[in-house]
């Protein structure tokens, strides 16, 4: 399924074959549209044991009409790139076997994103391959824009921990928080976090109507907020009635005086020239701080804040698509750049309003 539209970078440019791994779950399929969208991909394969022989959109309906059928994931025939849309524990497995089939591997799963052996050992049930964790690159880019340029092995980010950080790190950036600091999050997901196979939680007459707190503590994902922004966090998720978004309420409580001054000045010096990043800080309009619905299917975060100088507190909010920022749309932001093509080609989708529940 060749593509060649006109959109993002030149159609002329140089076309990049790929594999898709795992391609039938709802990021799957996110994955799937970008790259049959894009103006450098050549989809070539897609895999799935469970849908075998059916076409890809059968199972997605946005693909309806493209000749793309699953295949098992045996025998894959030698590409440009392949992304890893499997769940975790897939990937360290079967890296080796990645990489003698494509140059870049992207893995949309929780496999690489740590640091050390140890903290898989933590966080997670251990490690297989744990010489490749030095080797990986983290897909966010706002965060790491300069290694992915030509990285190998690229390890997408999570959801709530993509929201957190990029609501915080602006903070540390420039120096407003210096990592001692008191700082309590609180994220709200929808149920596709879950995924396809998320099982009675994430039925809809059970997730209908909540505010479920389902991580109180110790949530994997707070690994990677530690990691990245060198400091603690108190960490907390709750499933509520929406399907698709992260949406990221920080509290922080800085240990000097901060001014709405000090804040938009770091948060325009981090985000004013980011492709994806918007910042909604109050204002007017109905719309006034980020939501989860302003972003539902874009590759586009939202950011804003508010003072409260009566308790010397700072309110931090972010919102993402969480199949798309949080994932599909994160892991194709950074192959961009790794390959060297345009950076937002693909991604250019700018959301829908109004727009029913994400």
């Amino acid at each position: 399924m060749a593509v060649g539209t006109e959109t993002g970078a030149d159609a002329n440019a140089e076309t990049v074959t790929a594999t898709v791994i795992g391609g039938s779950g709802f990021t799957g399929g996110e994955l799937l549209r970008l790259l049959a969208g894009h103006p450098n991909f050549e989809l070539t394969e897609v895999t799935s044991r469970s849908k075998a022989g059916k076409s890809v959109g059968s199972v997605h309906p946005p693909l309806r009409g493209t000749d793309l059928r699953f295949t098992e994931p045996e025998d894959l025939e030698s590409v440009d790139v392949l992304f890893a849309a499997t769940p975790h524990g897939v990937s360290m497995g079967q890296i080796d076997e990645f990489f003698e089939i494509a140059d870049t591997v992207v893995d949309l799963s929780a496999d690489f994103r740590l640091e050390s052996e140890e903290q898989y050992d933590e966080w997670y049930d251990g490690h297989e391959s744990p010489e490749y964790l030095e080797k990986a690159e983290y897909a966010l880019p706002e965060i790491n824009r300069e290694n992915l340029k030509g990285a190998g092995l690229i390890a997408g980010g999570g959801c709530n921990a993509t929201a957190t950080i990029l609501g915080l790190y602006p903070l540390f950036e420039h120096d407003i928080l210096e990592g001692g600091e008191q700082i309590v999050v609180d994220v709200k997901v929808g149920s596709s976090e879950g995924g396809a196979g998320g099982g009675e939680a994430s039925s809809h007459p059970e997730r209908s109507g909540v505010v479920r707190p389902y991580a109180p503590t110790g949530h994997r994902h707070e690994a990677e907020i530690e990691q990245f922004l060198d400091t603690s966090v108190s960490f907390t998720c709750h499933a509520v009635d929406m399907i698709r978004g992260a949406s990221a309420t920080n509290h922080v409580f800085p240990s000097g005086p901060v001014s709405k001054g000090d804040l938009w000045q770091a948060y325009r010096a981090c985000y004013e020239d980011e492709p994806f990043v918007r910042m909604a800080a109050g204002g007017s309009g109905v719309y006034r701080y980020p939501e989860p619905k302003s972003v539902a299917g874009t590759n586009l975060a939202e950011v804003g804040f508010e003072l409260d100088p009566s308790n010397k507190r700072i309110v931090v909010f972010s919102a993402i698509d969480n199949m798309m920022k949080g994932s599909a749309g994160q892991a194709v932001h950074a192959a961009n750049i790794a390959l060297g093509l345009e950076e937002t080609a693909g991604l250019e989708f700018t959301g829908l309003h109004p727009v029913g529940a994400p």
